[in-house]
């Protein structure tokens, strides 16, 4: 039995409908109804009474509501207390893609270290689905994630924008597309192209971008830090957020550049989320007040430095 099946439950109980629930929790009906036959076969009850016109609570499910409940509240002093316990001194977990985040997590990671040099900070490269899972189940304090301007966020996830930046191509300096000032989709779909796999945000900006239509050649990798170096190798170009880019150690050696997309006004969005709690631990909280300073840092202020 997990948690999140009671949550379900209540949320059905709460709403009335199995479609409305489906709905607030950002899920499919059908997987929905699932989580809940599979608690049903494991109490040996039926709680919800099926019918054409919908699914709502059964007689049987009211009757155990209170005790669903009570399992909840007690699950949540649970973390409160840990959460109380490791306020000071703990390991900190952060999620990221890394399609934008390698100049901003380090220096951010530096700073931090200076003022709790005993909290370590593990870093988890994850696609942007897997760290919303993990947030909201208490597997990460924190994730960095890419979206697209107007994409929707999870209810039980709190974003803070941390950079803004538009998609850019990135190529070798001396690859040919870097002799001009903005790159064409044609020219793109004339090169070979370093893609992110699917579940990224750049690989559904990119199959926008290209409308439907393929390069001369791909590559398919799992994150910007392997296509950086993909590039870095004269393998082809790939197309990442500028902020990924800029600033990046690849692109300060001299080993990588970039250049604006022709035509094109997308804005990309680095988001600093994390789980909406009553108690948040103090190192969590600390790492994300630092996130928030490097990131308003004005262009040019010297990102290596460490704050004082």
């Amino acid at each position: 039995m997990r948690t999140e099946q009671l949550e379900y439950i209540a949320a059905v109980t709460r709403l009335g409908s199995l479609r409305r629930a489906a709905e607030e929790l950002r899920l499919s009906q059908p997987a929905l109804s699932e989580t809940v036959r599979n608690l049903e076969r494991e109490l040996g009850v039926d709680l919800l009474e099926r019918k054409r016109s919908g699914a709502t609570m059964s007689t049987e499910g009211r009757e155990l509501l209170p005790h669903i409940v009570n399992v909840l509240d007690a699950v949540d002093r649970l973390r409160a207390a840990a959460g109380e316990q490791h306020r000071i001194s703990r390991m900190v977990r952060v999620g990221t893609v890394n399609a934008a985040t390698v100049p901003l997590l380090i220096p951010a990671v530096r700073d931090f270290r200076v003022s709790h040099p005993h909290t370590q900070v593990e870093v988890v490269g994850a696609q942007q689905t897997d760290i919303h899972r993990a947030l909201a189940e208490g597997g990460l304090d924190l994730g960095l994630v890419n979206h697209l301007d107007g994409d929707d966020v999870p209810a039980d996830i709190e974003s803070t924008e941390l950079l803004r930046g538009r998609p850019v191509v990135c190529v070798r300096p001396d690859h040919p597309l870097a002799a001009r000032p903005v790159v064409t989709v044609d020219d793109l779909l004339a090169e070979p192209l370093i893609a992110m796999r699917t579940g990224y945000v750049m690989h559904r900006y990119l199959h926008r971008l290209l409308r439907g239509r393929g390069p001369s050649f791909s590559y398919s990798t799992d994150g910007a830090e392997m296509g950086k170096l993909m590039v870095a190798e004269g393998l082809g170009a790939t197309v990442l957020p500028d902020f990924s880019v800029v600033g990046d150690p690849l692109e300060r050696q001299g080993t990588i550049t970039w250049r604006p997309i022709a035509g094109d006004t997308t804005r990309v969005l680095l988001m600093l989320q994390r789980r909406r709690a009553e108690s948040v631990p103090r190192a969590a909280q600390d790492l994300h007040e630092v996130f928030v300073r490097r990131a308003r840092r004005p262009p040019g202020s010297g990102q290596d430095e460490p704050d004082r």
